[in-house]
């Protein structure tokens, strides 16, 4: 500030983060986008949040603080989901834990308020964005209520906040006060009843139908009651069906008697040339000095010779929150702005000929498959890709075949991978350039092996994860495999699965483990299914309901249930055979304690 010759900051930034100067951090971000519309902006990287005097050492902003969580919701951050904590923090120096707290927004913005009583407070980001109405929280087996409310923040951003936030800055520079700034796409605000001067303030009459959605209330969800659990899937798909920006409604949730949390509309996705500006602004990309004695910060080293090249996702993957947070409408990035990026990534010190991946939430969803898309909008009632692909969806590879070859072709690039995920059934549904993103695929942008997340092979834990058909997966191998042949290359897949997801009974976690018998893999890493905020799968592990249709589904709660499941999928590990012979005892399947016993015999 002293060298910039600033008195004051207009907007100070609260992270949970460390500050790494790299666009795939939100408070870098975020921050450099204000400053390139003529804001001066400081970041407060994880304080001390037991001291309200570290929320000062930049000053009263100007305009307002902004805090966030960072990259992840801290929950996750600390914990496993076995609820064990965690002791590394890729987001934090020398990757240790405990340099934020446990639900960073509820300190960060108390801390805020306690140094600063009157000043303007936005929030945002993962954690704040996936719980902005009443949600289910894992961790104390309960439906909490909108952090919104919890932290007495003035706005909640959600969702990818650019838009949102340089309308919120230039409107506050105007002289707005912060309560004035009710109608900002992408963001929640809380209304109540209120005395000021010597009037009542009321909130609007939610009851007009054209313009709201009521959500049912906080009361009405937070049970534990058939009629409370139905209410929370109900509350969900009303979310979920108001999620385009083209159509959504403004949402309203009670809580507490005159206490509400209001939902303006999603902002638009950002257009390429939006999406070229902001990832090309002038980041350094490196982590701030202040953390080089302790290693640094792990996870720049994931991203630092990466490119994203496009936002959203498609997949609907049940399980994932993506689509919560960035939305289902795909923007990529142009090619000319990705080839600029990757010659400044050559430049950096310690680049040795590799971009370590070039892709988004998925890497092949790359271009808008439809008119609706293209307009940065979706369909409200129905997925692209479950149950099956919707007619109108029309999938192309071609224009992210022709940004691959352009970065390859950049002077001093060796290899580009692909790191960031390859949905295997995408290039099935494109004729024209499906079998060819597959063969540059195994040619260019892979060394060994792919991964890839079938996630479960039966048919009706697919369905409960919004997935297609095994077939699928198995016509991709034989394609992957006769490519790889046909190329003179030794390369594998490396697919994951899941266990204990909601609809996974012992009998699909047994048939999961024969398959990946027959198909001589056994995975080293199995991810435990995680009920975090913001998703569909989330709601069914509640609830026992699957909210698309109100049918009950079975939900593995237990910890010995999830460890069976768990072991039948590593069925070669001495530890988990005890498990795995009560698994089988106990659905009538004796007939595989030996099949699958002499796997673990002759591995």
């Amino acid at each position: 500030m002293e060298s910039r010759g600033w008195e004051r900051c207009d907007f100070i930034f609260v992270s949970g983060d460390a500050y790494v100067d790299h666009p795939s951090f939100a408070a870098a971000l975020i921050s450099r986008v204000l400053e390139d519309a003529g804001f001066r902006v400081g970041i407060i990287p994880q304080p001390d949040w037991k001291n309200p005097a570290s929320y000062t050492v930049l000053g009263r902003p100007k305009l307002g603080f902004l805090a966030g969580a960072g990259n992840m919701d801290s929950m996750v951050a600390h914990y496993t989901s076995a609820k064990k904590p965690r002791s590394d923090d890729a987001y934090s120096p020398g990757g240790k834990a405990g340099f934020r707290p446990d639900r960073a927004i509820l300190k960060y913005v108390e801390g805020i308020r306690q140094a600063y009583k009157d000043i303007p407070v936005i929030i945002g980001g993962i954690e704040a964005g996936l719980r902005r109405f009443a949600h289910y929280d894992y961790w104390s087996d309960t439906v909490r209520r909108s952090v919104l409310l919890d932290s007495k923040a003035d706005i909640l951003v959600y969702g990818m906040g650019e838009r949102a936030i340089l309308e919120i800055a230039r409107r506050l520079s105007q002289g707005e006060p912060v309560r004035g700034l009710q109608d900002v796409r992408g963001t929640c605000i809380r209304l109540s009843r209120r005395v000021v001067g010597a009037e009542i303030e009321t909130p609007p009459d939610f009851s007009d139908a054209g313009r709201y959605v009521l959500l049912p209330g906080y009361e009405a969800v937070k049970g534990t009651d058939p009629v409370s659990l139905r209410a929370l899937a109900e509350h969900f798909m009303l979310q979920k069906r108001n999620a385009d920006p083209a159509s959504a409604k403004l949402l309203a949730e009670r809580n507490d008697g005159e206490r509400w949390v209001v939902q303006n509309p999603p902002a638009y996705p950002l257009g390429t040339a939006e999406l070229d500006h902001i990832y090309e602004l002038p980041f350094t990309r490196k982590s701030h000095p202040m953390y080089d004695a302790a290693g640094g910060i792990p996870a720049l080293g994931e991203v630092a010779f990466s490119l994203v090249s496009s936002r959203g996702c498609l997949g609907g993957c049940s399980f994932c929150a993506i689509t919560f947070h960035q939305g289902r409408a795909l923007t990529a990035r142009s090619r000319g702005s990705l080839v600029r990026e990757a010659e400044t990534l050559t430049r950096l010190p310690g680049f040795k000929g590799y971009i370590h991946d070039a892709g988004g939430p998925t890497a092949n969803f790359y271009t808008p498959p439809c008119a609706r898309q293209e307009k940065g909008s979706f369909c409200p009632e129905r997925e692209c890709l479950y149950p099956k692909p919707c007619p109108k969806l029309k999938a192309d590879h071609g224009p992210y075949l022709e940004s691959l070859k352009a970065l390859r072709q950049v002077k001093h690039v060796k290899k580009v991978f692909i790191r960031s995920g390859v949905r295997y059934d995408y290039p099935e549904l494109d004729r024209e350039h499906g079998k060819e993103f597959i063969e540059d695929l195994c040619r260019y942008h892979i060394s060994g092996q792919l991964k890839v997340a079938p996630e479960h092979i039966t048919e009706n834990v697919l369905a409960a994860m919004g997935k297609g058909d095994g077939a699928i997966y198995r016509r991709f191998v034989r394609t992957y495999t006769d490519i790889n042949r046909r190329l003179g290359l030794k390369q594998y897949l490396v697919p994951y699965f899941m266990s204990g997801h909601p609809g996974c009974r012992l009998e699909d976690a047994a048939e999961l483990a024969l398959f990946l018998k027959e198909s001589r893999f056994i995975p080293d890493q199995v991810q435990d299914f995680y009920p975090t905020p913001g998703s569909l799968s989330t709601v069914m592990y509640r609830t026992g309901l699957d909210p698309r249709g109100m049918e009950s589904i079975p939900v593995c709660r237990g910890g010995r249930e999830k460890s069976i499941q768990r072991a039948l999928l590593q069925f070669n590990r001495e530890e988990g055979q005890a498990l795995i012979r009560e698994g089988l005892r106990s659905i009538g399947r004796e007939d595989l304690i030996e099949k699958l016993g002499a796997a673990y015999r002759a591995k």
